[in-house]
């Protein structure tokens, strides 16, 4: 059997929250991502097109909240230093310097949302990228 020949649609990668309020605020107000579909206990969000992030309440949803978050949310924007110089405005929780990466073609920084999952918000450097 082939694996069927439509495209995928879109992408959601789920997150896990025990207070999904506070998650839901951070994404909308802090990342400006908009809410484009509310199931309730799990919202989805999109980051851009196709790309989404879902906030799923861990009492409901597939898997359970966990201490250790070995996973990161990686946004790639035109202008990493103006969302640095916000990420410090806003004081988010470990923010790290904005560092270059040679190696990888990147200018990146991290920092965490309110549950400990890692973002990270890069430019390249390599021109036509």
């Amino acid at each position: 059997m082939e694996r069927p020949a439509a495209p995928t649609e879109l992408a959601i990668t789920f997150f896990y929250y025990r207070n999904l309020h506070a998650a839901m605020r951070f994404y909308q107000e802090i990342l400006g991502l908009p809410l484009v579909i509310d199931q309730g206990w799990c919202k989805i969000y999109r980051i851009c097109h196709g790309a989404h992030v879902g906030l799923v309440d861990e009492r409901k949803g597939l898997q359970n909240w966990t201490q250790e978050k070995p996973v990161q949310l990686c946004l790639r924007v035109p202008d990493v230093k103006s969302w640095w110089a916000y990420a410090e405005d806003r004081k988010l929780h470990n923010l790290s310097d904005l560092k270059t990466n040679d190696q990888l073609g990147i200018r990146a920084f991290t920092f965490e949302d309110p549950e400990g999952y890692q973002i990270e918000i890069q430019s390249t450097t390599r021109v036509g990228a």
